[in-house]
């Protein structure tokens, strides 16, 4: 991989939003929009942002990933063949993808051709003749690894292959691009930090293009956001979790019949409103849970419950766990990572 940055873990952690989605969504009148609570909850981690060359004739082999890879084509074309997807992809330059549902997938010159591994490839591209340095197919892009269980409600709400190709899309676009590549092909000072942010940028750009593109036929919750009545009803909830919301209030939020609503909302977001609610609430728990220092009973009252019991089996239905058991094993998982980092960071000092 050409101009690859690979993050360290105390880059990763750097990117990765520290500040809780639910203290931001509780505490004082500001609200974030769904679509940033939900990706500060699920904290897209950058491991890898790169540039790298497909040369001809070839097709490279991906083969099954956990999260989501967001790829632009900088120059040239080829083929995208994405395993369940009957038909291939062309690639133009300009075109952005994500593939967020982590299927194998080939880069090829030719559809046709026969694929090899990508480490393979990237191996001839490392030690290759020099007319590899003459490709002119190149992709720049990031591979984002989410963390929570809200992850589901944007990995569950888009199809295999996000492909960003209308022309006012791919100018929306092309600063990211542009500068990504210039911080990879000429590294400066800070050049790492940038090139993670504006993957992500590329990142975030793609999931609101995707949502404005109404020629796509989409369901789930993502797909909820770009309907005006749902999103007043989603946005609503997100605004105040702990207002005690029923199906009419909501309802009338909309301006739509009890009935006509609720049939609307789980057609589009393919859960009820009190399911979606009652949902969002524990999330939220979790997210607070994990990394703040607030008791149960703040944390329930805040949400709307009157007591801890109602709370934890709430809790516990959604979860899995009791918040208690959740606390805890949250925090192991956290003393270990933090072990395994300082290990990490005591062998790379010895080995300068």
């Amino acid at each position: 991989m050409n101009g690859s940055i690979v993050l360290a873990p105390e880059e990763t952690e750097a990117l990765t939003c520290q500040t809780s989605a639910s203290q931001q969504t509780l505490d004082g009148d500001r609200h974030m929009d769904p679509l940033s609570e939900v990706l500060a909850l699920i904290k897209p981690e950058l491991h890898v942002a790169g540039e790298f060359s497909v040369p001809g004739p070839i097709a490279i082999h991906f083969p099954q990933h956990q999260g989501v890879k967001c790829y632009a084509m900088l120059a040239g074309e080829c083929w995208l063949l994405v395993e369940s997807v009957p038909e291939p992809v062309l690639l133009q330059a300009g075109d952005c993808f994500l593939l967020p549902r982590g299927f194998p997938f080939r880069l090829a010159t030719d559809p046709t051709l026969k694929p090899i591994p990508y480490t393979q490839a990237f191996a001839q591209l490392r030690s290759g003749p020099p007319a590899f340095t003459g490709c002119t197919r190149h992709i720049a892009g990031g591979h984002f690894a989410l963390s929570g269980s809200a992850a589901g409600m944007i990995l569950d709400s888009l199809p295999p292959i996000v492909h960003i190709r209308r022309e006012s899309d791919k100018a929306a676009m092309r600063w990211s691009l542009e500068r990504l590549r210039e911080e990879l092909r000429d590294p400066q000072p800070g050049g790492s930090l940038i090139a993670q942010q504006l993957a992500y940028m590329m990142l975030i750009q793609a999931l609101r293009l995707h949502l404005a593109d109404h020629t796509s036929v989409r369901t789930g919750w993502l797909s909820a956001l770009a309907d005006k009545q749902m999103s007043v009803a989603i946005i609503s909830i997100h605004n105040d979790p702990g207002y005690p919301w029923t199906l009419q209030t909501l309802a009338e939020r909309v301006g739509m019949s009890r009935s006509v609503f609720a049939l609307r909302f789980r057609e589009s977001v393919g859960t009820t409103p009190m399911g979606y609610i009652t949902r969002w609430r524990m999330l939220l728990a979790a997210d607070r849970l994990q990394h703040s220092s607030d008791g149960l009973s703040s944390i329930a009252q805040s949400l709307g419950y009157q007591s801890d019991s109602a709370f934890g089996k709430a809790f516990r239905r959604v979860v899995g766990h009791s918040p208690r058991r959740y606390a805890r094993s949250t925090a192991r998982v956290r003393t270990a990572s933090r072990a395994g980092t300082e290990a990490q960071t005591e062998e790379s000092l010895v080995s300068r």
